[in-house]
């Protein structure tokens, strides 16, 4: 007959078992990710070996498509599904638009200015040699991210949606989302020029309030219609129901704390719609939600919340307060002439739709084109 175990070796085998668990999850997500890792690079060469074998080192040269269909049933025929001819065609895609070789050979787009990918088969991109020293890219994404990633035409937004996805640990549907919704041109959009540049090789860096503003936030999530009438509190209620998605795309480091926040004073109650908490800032940040036009009366109220937090509610260690007036529609004339040239009040407008990525992408275009001028 066994021993029963006294109330500290009980504790000591749920120490124990904690720690063996923790240790068995850890290595079984370390195998599943060396496994997508291997299975990206496996692709990746795969359409190495098909430029190379099949198009004598030239995407431009004509190829036989029954030389990939030949390859294909091979393939189908020993590893069993997941080798079509369409999947072929995949991975050499997928060496076009990552090997180095290739980056500088992409041809201009003529109605918004960014480098594209061919669109069909006749129309392929020039290979070119790669040079000693170049550095290989690292992959650090499952394959399915980068079937979404290839079709991000603009290298630097590529660039950018890769870093971040690794960095916010983006599910396959949230990384899509991003895409749809524009985010890398919306982010670059509510940057000074310098800090455009910044985007492509470091993601998005979080130092300042103004590096947590988008304009336009994307609400398409929610469900309303652009169309029909809604009150601030239909806005509020739908934004709490979708909360997750909402943190998505408020950006890196929120914490959601309280909605119509109470405080008083004068015997007077105030009520601020959303109240949010910014780890990497390490500051509150109040959101007001206005469903018409943005008036000064709107921009002194939220600069009276964001006075009330920063004197009664902030620790010595923490940032001055954040106030964002999420608007339908505003000013920025008015929004500059009533705020401080140093205040941390912004305000930004919102979409129920996705923004037109075209309209963004030259507008971004020709921001860096004025850039580039300035700075030659």
């Amino acid at each position: 007959m066994e021993k029963e175990l006294t109330k500290k070796e009980v504790q000591q085998v749920e120490e124990l078992f904690a720690k063996v668990t923790d240790l068995i999850e850890r290595s079984r997500s370390k195998i599943v990710s060396t496994i997508n890792i291997a299975e990206v690079y496996t692709k990746f060469e795969i359409g190495r070996y098909i430029i190379e074998y099949e198009q004598g080192g030239s995407a431009r040269a004509q190829y036989g498509k029954g030389v990939l269909k030949s390859l294909s049933d091979k393939l189908t025929e020993r590893y069993g599904s997941g080798w079509s001819v369409e999947n072929l065609k995949l991975f050499r895609r997928f060496y076009q638009v990552y090997s180095n070789s290739v980056t500088d050979g992409y041809p201009i787009d003529d109605k918004n200015g960014n480098r594209r990918l061919p669109d069909s088969e006749s129309e392929t991109l020039p290979i070119k040699q790669a040079k000693k020293g170049d550095v290989p890219h690292v992959f650090t994404l499952p394959w399915s991210h980068y079937v979404i990633l290839m079709r991000v035409a603009n290298p630097d937004a590529r660039s950018f949606y890769e870093i971040e996805c690794a960095q916010q640990q983006w599910s396959r549907r949230q990384l899509s989302r991003q895409v749809g919704s524009s985010l890398y041109e919306r982010l670059a959009l509510s940057r000074d020029k310098d800090a455009v540049m910044r985007l492509a090789r470091e993601g998005q860096t979080i130092e300042t309030a103004a590096d947590i503003i988008k304009d336009p936030v994307t609400l398409e999530f929610l469900g309303l219609k652009p169309e029909a009438a809604y009150t601030e509190t239909n806005l509020e209620n739908v934004i709490i129901n979708k909360l997750q998605t909402f943190l998505l795309e408020l950006g890196k480091g929120f914490l959601f704390e309280a909605r119509q926040k109470r405080f008083t004073f004068d015997e007077q109650s105030f009520y601020v719609d959303l109240v949010f908490y910014n780890r990497l800032l390490r500051c509150y940040v109040l959101i007001d939600l206005k469903t018409g036009k943005l008036t000064h009366q709107d921009i002194g109220q939220m600069q009276m919340y964001v006075n009330y937090y920063d004197r009664y509610q902030r620790q010595d260690f923490e940032n001055p307060t954040v106030g964002i007036l999420l608007c339908e529609s505003k000013s920025d004339t008015l929004v500059e002439m009533t705020l401080p040239k140093d205040s941390n009040i912004f305000a930004s407008q919102y979409q129920l739709y996705l923004p037109d990525k075209k309209i963004l992408q030259t507008k971004l275009r020709q921001w860096i084109e004025e850039y580039n001028d300035n700075n030659s």
